[in-house]
Formats: C-alpha cells, structure tokens, sequence
C-alpha cells in the first residue's frame, strides 16, 4: 500500500532516501527562502525549441513529485548550493498535499499517453518498457483515488514516530559545522510534521478510517517511551553526538556545544510535538473499535482488491491467492515432514516439532549482549561467504557492499524482524542488512542463512544494487519501488542458495522450508483477516500453530498485515511467478538456457510489475535468449 504521508516518502521496509547537504544556514535570508517550496510548473508539451523529448518528459515528472517533497529535493539536489533551499526542512503532510500529489498523478498520466502518441515512431524497446513501468504505476495511483483516505499514515511499524528519528540520525549528512545548523533546523520543524500528521489522520477519522487499536495503542505507548529518559540519552542527542566524534567532521568548538544545542532543540521542539501526538491518539482510541481487516472499512472489499493488485501486481483476487496459499502449505510441509523424520522427528504436526526444535539450546544464542553479537557475526561470515560463490549462477556481482547492523534499540519492539536498507547513490553508504534482536528465540542458528540470503546477497542488496547500477534508462527506474518484483526475488533467492550448495546442513534446509511456509501461511492469513474476516487472534494462531515460529514474531507478522493489507502477499506470489518464467525459459530455450543470463534478464532491468515482466521474458525466450 502506498503510502499518503509525505514525511514517510521513500522510507518504507526499509529502502531509506540519502539526504546530502551543504553549508548551512548563514543569515535570515537564508532561512526565509528555505522555507519556500512550491510546486514545478508543468511546461507545454510543445514549446519553443519543439516537443517534449521523452528524457525531458521523464526529468520533468521525477523533479515535479520531489517539488512537493523538501527531503527529496535536497537529495536531488545534494553537493550543489541548490541544496541549501532544502536541507534544513522536512516533509510536512497535510491533507492539501495529498491532493496535490493525486492531481499530478493524474496530469502525469494524460501526459504520458500523449507522449507516448507523439514518439511512437522513434520509441526503443527500452523507451516502450519505461513508458509502460510508469503508466501501469500512475494508472494504479489513478484508479484508486476513492481510496485516497483509506491506508493508515499512523501504525506502530513506520510512521512519524519512529520514522523521523530513523530519517534524521541515519540520513541527514554530518559534513562540517553548517549540517548542524540544519539539523537543528530540522528539529525546530518536529511541530509542524506532528500537527501535519495529525491533520491527515483526523481528517480519515472523519471519514471513518480509524487504525486498529493496537496500532493506536503501541503508537502511544513507543512515542512516550521515545521522549521519557533524559534529553542527553536520547538517541536523536545521542547518535549524532556518537556520530560527529567518529567521524570527526566538525570543529572543537562546535563539537564542545554540540550536547546542549542539541538538548535545548529537543525539549524545546521535540518533546512537545511527541506529547501533541500522544495527546491525540488518546483521543482516537475512542474511534477504534477493534483490531478488524479493512473488510470493516467503508468499501473496504472494493479497498482490499485495489491494494492486491498493486502489491502483487498481478490480476489475483483474494479467493485465489487464499487457495494458492492453502496448497502451499500443504506441498511445503510434506517436505519439512520428510526431513524432520530424517532427523528423528516425527512425533506431533511439523509446527509442534519446529516449536520443539527453536527451543533446544543447540540452536539459540545467549541471551546477552554477547549471544546479539555473536548472531550478527554469524550473519556477516554467512554474507561474505556467498558474496564469494556467486560464480556461474550471476554474471555481475553487488555493485555495492553491505554491512549488518542490528536494528536501532527504540525501534525494536514493533520494527520487521529484519529488514534491508538501500546503498546511498553517491556510494558514502553501504547497502544495510538491519537483523532485530529483541529475542534471540527469533533467530535460531538453522534459520540464519535463509534470512541472511533474503536481505543481502543473493536477495535484496545484490537486486537493488544491480538497478542502482543500470545505464541508458530514466532516473526513476533506478528507485522504483514495487513488492512482487522485489519481495518475489528475495524469496527466490533463498531457494536459489540452496540450489547454489548453501544449505547442505539439513537444518538449514528446514530453516529455509520454514521461511517459505512462513510466506505461504501470509497468503492465508492476510486474505484471512481482510477477505473472510478472521480475527487477529485466529490469524495467530494458524500462523504459530503451521509454522512453529515464536509468539513475539508471530504477534509483530499479523500486526504487520493488519496496518499494511496486502503487501505479505507479494512474496509468495512474486517468487512462483518468476520460478515459472524460468521453467517456460528452461524448457523452450534448451541447451542455450544459461541462468547467468535469465538472472541478468530478471535483474538488470529493475522492478517493474509482474505482468510486464512476463513479458520481458517471453520476448528474451523468443529472441533465443543469451546475455540481455
């Protein structure tokens, strides 16, 4: 679901936008014109100098969505003094933007047809898929704008409360003196972004869109967890503090200052806008009337189809994606069955003997400061190990590296169980593998590869870093973000490591049966709970009772599906569409069948939704196949 809070733009599961800066604010004059954002005029298609190229078409529709984004804009504008307009701003949402943001979706989509009408004749195959990538996006934006209203930009995985902090300590640039400036200018904004956010979610509330109230209530309980301990420890203090001394960018006397600047800009901006946002939600709760799928929304079917198909990008409505899921689970655990038997474990249902197996010390962690290091060292040698075996299965590596870091101590409660953060562009961040330790118990030792495979290599890091890396396209394929195509690979490629020799241990191999009956049981569930009306607790139960999983992980996946409807589909259906393009490649292309060259095909281009891709392929097969 693609979220209308503007703050959370080019934040979600964890794809986070680099923001780059310059000098900072000097004098009043610079302040008052960083305060001006307005929107890019749309030029005529025809001018002066003739029609519209379609690069400029593609350049012009890139920079008129960030017009309405300060964040995005000063990335755009990052190393120039244009960047100074936008550095020390945020993102405020409002109710106005939202609309705006629809009405350019809808402008861009006219445009793009004309564009489309007037290039017909010099159109490259590439030009034919960038022009299709972002209709079938706009087209979808479109079509849902009775929808406008209906996701919930307060929940307790991402939005304002924790998203901010994560975007301000992890993003905004330390270079010299002048990023402080801005970050404190930032901080002075923290107001305006809570009373922003707060519009757009009482103005649903009018509307009858109220979030589930767990959601409401763990908003509540993290935000005054956020703002309780001492100024100093907080980490919006704290980790720019720990970051300026190791990076040693600033000057002595600002580094002496840095603590009580950056105190006095948290209780003065930051705390009150937390306790405006708490005091709020308080009030909220007594709109939620439960923990209900969106089936109990107004249009709330007609809601759920929309954001299936934009999730899975296929045409699969949610009777046949619940079926699909049901078969899954069946074929997955005759094969999870035949090795625990294998292992001497034959006794109960496959999820009691995973429940059994995740409780043996053999395969836990201490539960300590040093059991948390030790899983995150383990990750990091299972990474480096594949990075090194990628020979004969991909003819490019990750254009990237990739580090692992545990997730960030305040977001751990309510954050994914792992999740992967994308490479800066101008390459001063590494792509990073986020793993949660809240619970060792959510990290067995047979379920590490698996998990390390999704988010690094050969599953997200190396997917992202080989779109970042494509030539001779728009800008926007480089950053275009859709679930199938990217949640679909990360899945597949856990199966491909196996292909590929890393899972020889057969507990390994069950760690990865695990992670996709996992997926498989999110197709029931989700479905569950927003097409057939199943509680949240009966969605927990299913999910513990097929999969063996942990209570905390288990509680935080539904949670998960109840705030974002229809995203856990896109993994299961993502992978079994592109393990079905490479078997119709397999089998009609032969000898000349390399999967070198299928996994450029499927990478090199970037996401794009299924349905294109599906035919990215047939045309590859019908061309004889080879290197793309």
């Amino acid at each position: 679901m693609k979220t209308r809070l503007t703050l959370l733009a080019g934040l979600l599961a964890g794809l986070i936008l680099v923001i780059a800066g310059c000098n900072g604010p000097t004098n009043d004059e610079t302040v008052d014109k960083a305060a001006e954002v307005t929107e890019a005029p749309a030029p005529d298609t025809v001018g002066e100098e003739g029609v519209e190229s379609l690069d400029e078409f593609f350049e012009r529709v890139q920079t008129e969505r960030r017009s309405l984004s300060p964040q995005a804009m000063a990335r755009q504008a990052m190393g120039t003094d244009e960047e100074s307009r936008y550095l020390g701003r945020l993102d405020i949402p409002s109710v106005e933007t939202t609309r705006k943001e629809q009405a350019m979706a809808e402008r861009h989509l006219t445009e793009l047809r004309a564009v489309r009408t007037t290039h017909r004749r010099s159109l490259s195959a590439q030009d034919e898929l960038s022009l299709d990538i972002l209709e079938w996006e706009l087209d979808h934006t479109v079509q849902g704008e009775r929808f406008l209203w209906h996701d919930y930009p307060v929940n307790q995985l991402m939005a304002i409360h924790n998203m901010l902090p994560g975007f301000m300590t992890g993003q905004h640039p330390l270079r010299d003196d002048g990023d402080v400036d801005y970050y404190i200018q930032r901080l002075s904004e923290f107001p305006a972004a809570f009373e922003g956010t707060v519009e757009v979610v009482d103005h649903r509330a009018e509307q009858g869109i109220v979030p589930p109230r767990f959601a409401i209530e763990k908003t509540i309980r993290d935000s005054r967890d956020f703002i309780s301990g001492p100024a100093g420890e907080n980490p919006l203090v704290a980790e720019l503090i720990e970051r300026a001394g190791r990076e040693e960018s600033l000057s002595d006397s600002r580094m002496e200052d840095l603590e009580s600047e950056l105190t006095e800009a948290f209780e003065a901006h930051v705390v009150p806008a937390y306790e405006l946002f708490i005091e709020y939600l308080e009030g909220l709760l007594e709109q939620a009337e439960g923990n209900h799928g969106v089936w109990a929304l107004p249009d709330g079917e007609e809601y759920y189809l929309h954001v299936l198909r934009g999730h899975t990008t296929t045409g699969m409505g949610p009777e046949e994606i619940h079926d699909l899921g049901l078969v899954e689970v069946e074929r997955i655990e005759e094969e999870m069955d035949e090795i625990l038997c294998e292992q001497d474990y034959c006794d109960g249902t496959v999820g009691e003997r995973m429940i059994a197996l995740n409780e043996e010390d053999r395969f836990l962690f201490e539960d300590s400061d040093e059991g948390r290091e030790a899983i995150l060292e383990a990750y990091r040698e299972i990474v480096a190990e594949i990075e090194d075996g990628l020979e004969g299965w991909f003819h490019d590596g990750p254009a990237a590296p990739v580090e692992v870091r545990r997730v960030p101590l305040y977001r751990e409660p309510t954050a994914f169980g792992a999740y992967y953060m994308r490479p800066s562009e101008d390459g001063d961040r590494p792509g990073i593998f986020f793993a949660n330790l809240r619970s060792v118990d959510e990290h067995p030792r047979f379920g590490l590869r698996t998990l390390a495979y999704h988010e690094s290599i050969p599953g997200h890091h190396l997917q992202i870093t080989r779109m970042q890396a494509m030539e001779d396209v728009p800008d926007f394929r480089r950053s275009v973000r859709l679930h199938a195509h990217a949640e679909g690979w990360a899945l597949y490629a856990e199966k491909l490591a196996w292909e590929m020799g890393f899972h020889e241990d057969p507990f390994d191999n069950l760690g990865r049966l695990q992670a996709e009956l996992f997926r498989a049981v999110r197709l029931v569930v989700d479905t569950g709970m927003h097409h057939h009306q199943w509680t949240r607790e009966e969605a927990m139960d299913y999910m513990r009772r097929i999969t063996g999983m942990p209570e905390t992980d288990v509680e935080a996946e539904i949670e998960r599906y109840l705030v974002i409807p229809g995203q856990a589909c896109s993994f299961k259906v993502g992978m079994i569409r592109i393990e079905n393009m490479r078997s119709r490649a397999e089998d009609e292309l032969g000898e000349s069948f390399d999967i070198r060259d299928f996994h450029s095909l499927i990478l090199d281009n970037g996401a794009m939704p299924l349905e294109l891709l599906d035919r990215v392929v047939d045309d590859w097969i019908a061309a004889g196949g080879g290197r793309p």
